[in-house]
């Protein structure tokens, strides 16, 4: 028999669905994103230096997140909210007008204060949201909606980040402009419903954080099911985060590849920057839409396999198939085929994503819920903050010897990334198996309560 439709939601209620929607389709009108390495590569980084200045920001991310999830939990949600967006601004400011290597690490210390004050707080938002409704098994579906949401604004912002590239030839510009989309989403918070802010109440002393604080870590490591999510989100989502951006320098070399000529009349270096915004537009767009398409379909795909532990199982496979096929495309320079490799990887996080948090916060505690989730997203940065320049310095080591540099570096040279997606891969499968599979019941059938140990 096939499970029931979920009720619909009363007028308010999709108002603030609606609202919910709007945050991740303004948050991902990120135009800087789709060329964020080849801006700083044009200022000429290696890719050592890249990974450096990623690893910082993930550390400095890392030194952060937990404090303000507590934060949130204590003093607000929506203030929480509002603070992160300014750090944005600020951080995309910065990046606009830097020019030095050592200039960008200021700038992506305030990239990561935003990232710290926004992850984890508003999924935890959502999903009290749901528990006040008394539609907490809806997480997985609801989230998968919003999600979606993001990634149609990804897909648009990648068309207007192209077209800003296009029409400026300056890459400065979609750090610029992406400050205007993350000004609404402020406006945007300053309609959330009070009661979104949690249980704490604004001015609490720094104690109450700290026991707060105390409080996530203390839950995070207690219980058996929490650490082994915590492992498998250090090895998917932690070297995801790491070798996502190789896709840029892929698309660049294969543009540069490319025989076409642009009907129009550029310099040289002109029409290769054009020639990469419009193949970036053309493989991101659908990439993006992919990647909502995905994460809409989780809860179906959760329902299809018994559970989200048994899909986490064949997700697991999937990436260690695409991440051994796409490496072997890299090692062979077929980069076209690389492409789709990282497209179809993408697909995979995206369905990956809101599957992981539901299982998380399946065993967290709903007053401390923006807390933990920011200990698992601690989890996965600290293995983005260690891959990351490891892998900047294996591209390096292998573009040198052609007498190539991160500027023109070729498919060939990339393929470190996908060899460290496919390692990591073996590793969260194993733990997967090892913790989750005997909780696994028949084909769909509900999930067994973890056990706590």
């Amino acid at each position: 028999m096939s499970p029931e439709a979920p009720a619909p939601f009363a007028p308010a209620e999709r108002r603030q669905l609606w609202r919910f929607c709007l945050y991740g389709f303004l948050k991902n009108q990120q135009y800087y994103e789709p060329f964020f390495m080849l801006a700083l590569l044009a200022k000429g980084l290696s890719f050592t230096q890249w990974g450096l200045l990623l690893g910082f920001s993930k550390v400095c991310n890392n030194l952060l997140e937990i404090p303000a999830g507590a934060i949130a939990d204590v003093w607000g949600r929506r203030r929480t909210m509002l603070a992160s967006f300014l750090f944005y601004i600020a951080a995309f400011s910065a990046l606009a007008f830097s020019q030095s290597y050592w200039a960008f690490f200021p700038a992506m210390l305030l990239f990561a204060g935003g990232e710290a004050f926004r992850e984890g707080t508003h999924k935890a938002m959502i999903f009290d949201w749901l528990t006040r409704l008394g539609r907490g098994d809806e997480k997985t579906r609801v989230y998968g909606i919003t999600r979606s949401w993001s990634k149609l604004g990804s897909a648009l912002a990648v068309v207007l980040a192209a077209a800003i590239v296009i029409a400026t030839r300056d890459y400065k510009w979609v750090f610029i402009l992406t400050t205007i989309p993350f000004a609404l989403g402020i406006v945007n918070f300053l309609f959330y419903p009070k009661y979104l802010d949690g249980e704490g109440r604004t001015g609490r002393l720094p104690g109450e954080v700290a026991r707060m604080l105390w409080a996530g870590l203390r839950l995070a490591f207690s219980k058996k099911q929490l650490r082994s999510l915590l492992v498998e989100s250090m090895c998917f989502e932690g070297v995801y985060e790491a070798a996502k951006d190789y896709l840029q320098p892929l698309l660049k070399a294969v543009a540069a590849a490319a025989l076409v000529s642009l009907p129009f009349a550029l310099a040289p270096g002109d029409q290769q920057m054009v020639k990469t915004a419009l193949l970036v537009a053309l493989v991101g767009v659908p990439l993006s839409l992919l990647a909502s398409f995905a994460s809409r379909q989780s809860h179906r795909a959760s329902a299809a396999c018994g559970g989200d532990d048994r899909l986490a199982f064949w997700l697991w496979v999937t990436a260690l198939g695409l991440y051994l096929a796409t490496g072997a495309a890299l090692l062979g320079g077929a980069g076209a085929l690389a492409i789709v490799g990282f497209v179809a990887i993408t697909a995979v996080q995206n369905v990956w994503r809101p599957t992981l948090t539901s299982r998380y916060y399946c065993h967290a505690e709903t007053g401390s819920a923006a807390t933990t989730l920011s200990v698992e997203s601690q989890a996965k940065g600290l293995v983005a903050a260690i891959v990351a320049p490891l892998l900047g310095l294996a591209v390096d080591a292998l573009a040198r010897p052609m007498g190539l540099t991160a500027k023109t570096a070729p498919a060939q040279a990339l393929w470190p990334a996908a060899a460290a997606g496919a390692l990591f891969c073996l590793v969260g499968l194993a733990v997967n198996l090892r913790v989750h599979r005997r909780h696994w019941p028949g084909a769909g059938q509900p999930t067994e309560p973890a056990t706590e140990g």
